[in-house]
């Protein structure tokens, strides 16, 4: 990972751990089930590169920071997982749901990225030593094939992001990937935030 020092990718390993594992929490009261995410996976990639782990429609719900720090955070589900996810958050059990996702699930996705990202910026405000506020999310039902859809999204013209991924699962109902989307310039920052307090 050439534009990337291993110091810079164990520095982002660690925020993301920190901040996502209490995003996960958070999750886990909402659903009532136990949430587990992986171990992060940190890469380089090209911005048209960010979807090529999925296949058909996914539902992609992106938050921006908007104070504090400069990114996105990308939550991307598999229509079946929106479902699940639907469901437990309304008390059912999860299992074999059916049907096709529309206003209400998109609604579901959205508050469940908005309360985990939520958590997650507090974290990141604690670690920083600096205020970190969110935007609203903003959900998508999309065609992955349609990568321009996709690069809308970012009012940047940067090519090269720094790519963490997790596998996010609960209690055997889902398991699907969440994925923070950060330009390199902006990780570098976090980084050098982070070392200057001394941690």
């Amino acid at each position: 990972m050439a534009e990337l020092t291993v110091e810079e990718v164990d520095i982002l390993g660690e925020i993301a751990n920190i901040s996502l594992g209490n995003a996960a929490t958070t999750l886990s009261m909402m659903v009532n089930h136990k949430v587990h995410i992986t171990t992060p996976n940190i890469k380089l990639i090209n911005r048209s590169e960010a979807l090529d782990d999925y296949e058909e429609t996914c539902i992609f719900v992106q938050i921006q920071y908007v104070q504090g720090l400069e990114g996105n955070n990308v939550f991307i589900l598999k229509d079946q997982d929106v479902l699940c996810l639907t469901n437990l958050m309304m008390g059912g059990s999860g299992m074999d749901v059916q049907g096709t996702v529309g206003d209400l699930e998109l609604s579901a996705a959205s508050e469940a990225m908005n309360q985990m990202m939520g958590t997650s910026a507090t974290s990141m405000a604690t670690m920083l030593e600096r205020s970190v506020d969110i935007s609203t999310p903003q959900v998508n039902h999309i065609d992955v094939e349609s990568v321009k859809i996709f690069e809308k999204m970012f009012e940047t013209f940067q090519e090269k992001f720094v790519k963490i991924a997790f596998k996010l699962e609960i209690e055997g109902l889902i398991d699907s990937t969440m994925v923070q989307l950060y330009p390199v310039s902006f990780a570098k920052d976090m980084c050098e935030a982070f070392r200057s307090k001394g941690n």
